[in-house]
């Protein structure tokens, strides 16, 4: 059973198998967090063809399965619901030919923090650990009784420095996910390839489109892919798709991917819900090292678990598997190199060690975080869901507001729960760049590229003081932080949605009225508005000079320091089409219009009359 929480086993994810009569009759399956600041881990079901009412039963049947697996260490028990229950639970969803819906359990976490958390608790177990160090090559000795060459260690180079140096080693392990055929191939060029690399996309939606404990998941949809959205971080995800890949560092959302995933949400949405590409507000994708067994005698099927491979020189290849076993994987792997190298070792002590922060942790932790530091009641949540115990060393470290309330904690940006000294504590778990901070100790790349892009400077600010770094190296973490954002997390996909090409397919009629709000910016009809144009129309609006610059430069395609009537068209035209929609020019110009509109001229008329 897996473990839910980092801290706790008591985090559970809720989903609800809600029974659909649909034109392809397959069933759909939503999933209900009890606590919506992690990632999905995993969802595993079978499902078929529905055809009947007495389905419905059929499938809380197999359900049912699920708890007597788990036996007394079920989380919750799965149940059934009525349709009119689960559209009060699920107002967003599409009422036609809903049947019902069935109700079970499955764990989630936080996949980064996660993979931190661990390599914390094994440093202070004694592990020496290393990041932004790669494998050049493996060192290999002959064995004084057979003669034949065995792995004894790895050179080694260190990314950041380009310092190189050996590693000796009795045995050496090989748990390098996608990248597992590159190191077997170190060991021997004649080694079969046995990673099958698939690239599965995510995206980031507002939480306005699913409830705040409630998300939806298909394993069968119109090309049977798996599609879901779960609420994550006040926001939703939705993913995934399954595509064969190569095998990078660096793998790019695809935009006909991004449509794909929209397209298949839309399907399950209330048609009062409008599914917008506009409203993507980061997008990614991960690659999936799916293997297959050298040692089965069908070598091309896809191993649905992991497999523990020795080769000849002694390298032990851990490869598959998924975040539910990681623990039982890292055991069985200990278990074999032991074997295979005849290594002393005591007996597994996994079972019941707690990760680092899991000491102090308790469900009512945040509270004293608020009171002993005077942090905000989100931030204080967020710091002890992410960092346990370890959540008071951040509290210590956190600045001053100057502020009635909270007296510390400075948000990186307004919307999201980061505070600036979050970074500082980044520096101490082996942040060694911006890209770390935004994506690998907080998760603010994955949720909002915009919004992770304004923060970069004041986090390269507060590296940098901490780091030493020069000017120079300063820029260089701003444009690699900004180029990751754009191509990794889909901000240059996101972007492309308004440019020099975008076509305007409007109305006359909607051309007309565009035009007339144009040109109340517009007044001397020069066929271009500038930030002093709409300053002098927003009189009564205090707007930053630079930030009103940043506004219009977002739709300045030419980029002449003006927004031309054709660009405001183009805008628009991508807002009717939800390509775009959050502009924060056409949302002001918008309601500049209605404001001057109600103001008018002032009748001199008494009602009634009058005299």
């Amino acid at each position: 059973l897996l473990q839910t929480s980092i801290f706790s086993p008591t985090r559970v994810l809720k989903i609800s198998l809600f029974v659909y009569l649909n034109r392809d009759c397959a069933v759909s399956t939503f999933a209900e967090f009890t606590d919506n600041d992690s990632v999905l881990l995993v969802l595993n079901m079978t499902v078929d063809v529905l055809h009947r009412w007495w389905q419905l039963p059929y499938y809380w049947a197999g359900i049912k399965m699920y708890d007597l697996v788990a036996g007394s260490q079920c989380l919750k028990s799965s149940y059934v619901l009525s349709k009119s229950k689960a559209l009060e639970l699920f107002p967003m969803l599409k009422k036609d030919k809903l049947v019902g819906a069935i109700v079970y359990y499955d764990g989630q976490h936080n996949d980064a923090r996660m993979n931190l958390a661990i390599t914390l608790t094994a440093a202070r177990h004694g592990a020496a650990i290393a990041n932004y160090t790669e494998v050049v090559h493996l060192l290999k000795k002959p064995d004084p009784k057979t003669g034949q060459e065995k792995v004894c260690g790895a050179h080694c180079r260190d990314i950041i420095t380009g310092q190189e140096f050996d590693i000796r080693a009795k045995c050496v392990i090989n748990a390098t996910g996608p990248f597992t055929d590159s190191l077997r191939k170190m060991d021997s060029q004649k080694t079969a390839n046995i990673c099958q690399p698939s690239a599965g996309v995510h995206i980031i939606i507002p939480g306005y489109y699913s409830p705040d404990n409630m998300g939806l998941l298909d394993p069968a949809t119109s090309d049977g892919r798996v599609i879901f959205f779960l609420p994550w971080e006040k926001m939703t995800i939705a993913g995934t798709t399954d595509t064969p890949t190569e095998v990078t560092a660096h793998p790019i959302p695809v935009e006909d991917d991004i449509n794909f995933i929209l397209s298949e949400v839309r399907n399950y949405l209330s048609p009062d819900v409008e599914v917008r590409r506009g409203d993507v507000l980061a997008a990614w994708s991960g690659i999936r090292p799916l293997v297959t067994d050298p040692n089965s005698k069908n070598t091309q099927s896809i191993c649905r678990n992991h497999i523990v491979n020795i080769s000849d020189s002694g390298l032990v290849t851990i490869a598959g598997g998924k975040w539910t076993t990681y623990r039982s994987m890292a055991e069985e792997t200990l278990d074999a190199a032991i074997k295979a190298h005849k290594l002393s070792a005591g007996p597994s002590r996994t079972v019941g060690l707690m990760l680092d922060g899991g000491k102090d942790w308790t469900p009512t932790l945040y509270i004293r975080l608020v009171q002993d530091y005077g942090l905000e009641n989100e931030v204080a949540q967020h710091l002890a869901a992410t960092y346990g115990g370890r959540s008071f060393e951040v509290a210590k470290m956190a600045q001053v507001t100057g502020k009635r309330w909270p007296i510390v904690g400075k948000r990186l940006v307004s919307e999201f729960p980061y505070i600036e000294s979050e970074v500082q504590y980044a520096i101490k778990e082996y942040a060694c760049t911006a890209i770390d901070v935004i994506a690998r100790r907080t998760r603010l790349g994955f949720l909002n590229v915009q919004a992770a892009d304004e923060a970069l400077p004041r986090i390269v600010e507060i590296m940098g003081k901490e780091l030493q770094w020069t000017e120079q190296k300063k820029n260089e973490e701003l444009e690699a932080a900004k180029k990751f954002l754009h191509l990794e997390m889909g901000y240059k996909a996101r972007s492309e949605q308004l440019s020099k090409t975008t076509e305007i397919s409007l109305t006359a009629q909607e051309i007309a009225r565009y035009k007339k709000r144009f040109y109340k910016f517009d007044k001397e009809s020069r066929g271009f508005i500038t930030t002093v144009d709409v300053q002098q129309v927003l009189e009564v609006i205090q707007i930053d000079e630079n930030a009103l610059h940043e506004i219009l430069n977002e739709v300045d395609l030419n980029k002449n320091g003006q927004v031309e009537l054709d660009e405001f068209l183009q805008l628009m035209s991508a807002v009717q089409r939800g390509q775009i929609s959050d502009s924060r020019l056409a949302i002001l110009m918008k309601t500049a219009e209605e404001g001057l509109d109600l103001r008018g001229p002032v009748s001199v008329d008494r009602s009634g009359g009058g005299v």
